[in-house]
């Protein structure tokens, strides 16, 4: 027996939620146009050019068998920071563009449900050769990382912020995935929580396997302070918030 609180997760769960859906009156079959492929940006904040794909150093190719079996949470990292050429990399295998189709769509290295991909990679960066410890996002129309803010005490609050998770404030570099649900609700309306979710474990899957190509370990993380978590990275908690991350470090 479950309770209704349980079971309306479960129901989410379900693709029957589908059949609330009236795809007439979601904002698309409204006619209304679709947001933005990434958030707006200030034209004067400072961008840092990533290494493109093809051209990055420190990437060793394995084959694909060897990745998936290599491949497990790894919770202790070197203090040894990585390189741009591989943190290009990893943002590269898990939010970058292929091919851009037009001003709403376009072809990415992991799967979206309908190509809408609600999720901005935020990072949280404490040894990164060449880059000031902060907080960045990925901008993957551009391939480049822009400079949110800098943080006192950075390793301390993001671990606090992840329940007291040690191994966080001790990474490289943490990869925080936000959702901006409206991308797609536009689409898919009240169907969109399930297909968000599953769009965060295709990204996180792909992390791990990037790792094993540079000596990298990852760990996904979805135990943390919601509240605290968002407001590390100043997101406002409704249109913008946290719902995974993972803290990468060489290993």
């Amino acid at each position: 027996m479950t309770d209704s609180f349980m079971e309306q997760g479960r129901f989410f769960l379900k693709d029957t939620i589908r059949r609330q859906v009236d795809m007439r009156r979601t904002d698309q079959g409204r006619g209304i146009l679709p947001p933005p492929l990434e958030t707006p940006f200030s034209p004067e904040a400072l961008r840092i050019d990533l290494t493109p794909p093809g051209s990055w150093r420190g990437i060793t190719p394995i084959p694909v068998e060897q990745a998936i079996r290599d491949r497990e949470s790894r919770r202790q990292f070197a203090s040894t920071p990585l390189s741009l050429d591989q943190l290009s990399f990893l943002l590269w295998s898990t939010a970058g563009i292929r091919k851009q189709v037009n001003q709403a769509t376009a072809l990415r290295t992991v799967p979206s449900a309908g190509s809408r991909h609600p999720l901005e990679t935020y990072l949280g960066i404490l040894q990164v050769e060449g880059l000031t410890p902060g907080f960045y996002r990925y901008l993957p129309l551009e391939h480049q990382l822009l400079f949110l803010f800098q943080e006192e005490q950075q390793a301390e609050k993001m671990t606090a912020a992840a329940r007291g998770q040690g191994f966080i404030g001790q990474s490289a570099v943490t990869l925080y995935w936000v959702a901006l649900p409206y991308r797609t609700e536009w689409r898919y309306g009240v169907a969109s929580a399930k297909v968000i979710a599953l769009d965060a474990g295709h990204i996180c899957g792909q992390l791990y396997l990037a790792c094993q190509a540079i000596g990298a370990g990852t760990c996904g993380v979805a135990a943390y302070n919601q509240e605290a978590t968002d407001l590390l990275l100043r997101l406002d908690g409704v249109e913008e918030f946290t719902v995974y991350l993972a803290p990468v470090g060489k290993i």
